[in-house]
Parts: structure tokens; C-alpha cells; sequence
């Protein structure tokens, strides 16, 4: 496991501020996104954005979205991690963010959307361990980062659906990250295949399998073509062969969403391994 540096002293475990009643964010739409304000005590502060690809039912009443400053050392919230000993919240933004459907949302989209969170209260340094996580019903958090920006971060991701959302220090070596996230997408690959036809589920398998063989291989770069290659054919593959909606208060299984989301993060963080990262 990596060590907390003295560049990263604003994650450390340390003091964190006191926890605070979740605070409801007011929406902004625009098109196809959702824009929200964070503004939270202790002059911690973000924009919270979410991209729709294609969205019906897009209104101010759609979504409730808040946020709320949790304890930098909640152990709650840490073991809700893959492992929570690597884990550590930011004390410069230990901030729990919700995005729910309301009671009587119409909300549907289809494919992915995507969630980001641009704050000032972090910096970003080289091979930085910040991660965006999410959660669903209280239940483990996973890591759904498919962009990591400067200015000062900026984290972002597909996702197939809403719940829990927090920026972590995660400090497991990126072999460990990437090994855990091409089972998570084989998981969600075997039990979705007979949603989609043999044929379908079958090329999809064998694109994922070559994805793994290139990065066991060495061939990093190769991996992460061969990763997004999986992903862009989730989408082309979406809605006609691949179940693609998401509904608000519904039961439907985004399995395009899933797969993209998964495809996505994995992509992440091959990049980071091949730039570097530990």
C-alpha cells in the first residue's frame, strides 16, 4: 500500500469537520444536464454536474440532490470500501453527495450518464490517488472514476443509475485496482449475458477476454484499446440487442449502462498504470 505523502497532506486522516444535516442542492437544467451548487460550512464548496445522453422526463422535480460534510475518519462510511484499511476521505472535502429520483419522477435515460464534482477545496498532483465512489442503498462503494481534470479537481464517470457519491483517497496499488475492476466487468458480463443475444454476449466475451490476455500480457496500451473497443460496442449494441434504460422508481436493468460504466473505469485506470501510477 502507498504511503500518504507530504504533497497530499489535504487526504490525510486527520480532523475532520463535524457532521453536518445533508443540505438539499437547488437544480439547474440546461438541455440534457443537471447543474447544482454545493456550498457547505467551512467554505467547502463544488459544482455538481450530470450529463444525460438521451432523457425524458428532465425536470426540477426529477431529482433530489444533496450533500452533506461527513467525518474524515467515518468508519461507517469506510467500510463500506473494497478495502477499507487503503481508504481515506479528504479532510480538504469530506462531502457525501446524494442524487435520488423524487416519489413520482418520470425520469428515464437510456445508455449512461454522467456525474462530476469540480471542487477548489483538493489539488491535484501527479498520480493522484483521488477517486470518484458510488453507492447504492447503502450498500459498497465502487469506484466509478473515468476522468480525473485539474482546475483544482475535477472527478467524473459514467454511471447506470443514482445514489451515493464521495471523492476517496484510494491508495491500493492501481495492479490490485484494475485486476478487481476486469472481474467486476466479467461479473456484470456473465450475469447480464442472457439479457442480449448468444451471438451479442459471445463477441462482447471475447473482446473483454483479449482485453485481459493484452494487459496480463504487458501490453498496456493495447488493453486500453481493446477495453474501449468493448465499450463502443456495448453502444452500438445498445437498445435493439442490449438493454439500455434506466427509470426512475422503476425495476429495468441499464445493462448497457453497466457494462459502459464498467468499461469506462477500467479504461481509467489502465491509463493511470500506463503513465505511471504505482
Amino acid at each position: 500500500m502507498r504511503r500518504i505523502s507530504a504533497l497530499l497532506l489535504p487526504i490525510a486522516l486527520c480532523a475532520a469537520h463535524p457532521a453536518a444535516a445533508q443540505t438539499a442542492l437547488v437544480p439547474q437544467i440546461s438541455g440534457n444536464s443537471v447543474t447544482a451548487k454545493i456550498q457547505l460550512p467551512g467554505g467547502v464548496e463544488a459544482d455538481l454536474s450530470i450529463a444525460f445522453e438521451q432523457v425524458v422526463g428532465l425536470n426540477s422535480n426529477a431529482l433530489a440532490l444533496s450533500a452533506a460534510l461527513v467525518s474524515a475518519t467515518d468508519a461507517t462510511l469506510l467500510s463500506r470500501m473494497p478495502d477499507p484499511a487503503s481508504f481515506s476521505i479528504p479532510a480538504g472535502f469530506p462531502v457525501l453527495v446524494r442524487i435520488d429520483p423524487t416519489a413520482g419522477s418520470g425520469l428515464s435515460f437510456s445508455g449512461v450518464s454522467r456525474v462530476s464534482i469540480y471542487t477548489h477545496n483538493l489539488t491535484l498532483t501527479a498520480n493522484s490517488p483521488l477517486r470518484l465512489y458510488t453507492a447504492h442503498g447503502g450498500g459498497s462503494f465502487r469506484d466509478m472514476t473515468g476522468s480525473l481534470d485539474p482546475g483544482s479537481v475535477r472527478a467524473g464517470g459514467n454511471t447506470d443509475g443514482y445514489s451515493e457519491f464521495l471523492i476517496v483517497a484510494d491508495l491500493r496499488p492501481v495492479d490490485t485496482v484494475i485486476a478487481a475492476k476486469f472481474d467486476a466487468l466479467q461479473a456484470t458480463l456473465s450475469a447480464n449475458a442472457p439479457s442480449m443475444p448468444t451471438a451479442v454476449a459471445a463477441d462482447l466475451q471475447q473482446r473483454l477476454s483479449n482485453a485481459r490476455n493484452l494487459y496480463q500480457s504487458g501490453a498496456v496500451s493495447s488493453a486500453i484499446d481493446a477495453v474501449g473497443a468493448f465499450g463502443d460496442q456495448v453502444k452500438q449494441q445498445s437498445g435493439a440487442n442490449i438493454p439500455d434504460v434506466w427509470r426512475a422508481n422503476g425495476t429495468l436493468v441499464n445493462v448497457a449502462g453497466l457494462l459502459r460504466s464498467g468499461a469506462d473505469t477500467l479504461k481509467f485506470s489502465l491509463t493511470c498504470k500506463s503513465n505511471g501510477a504505482p
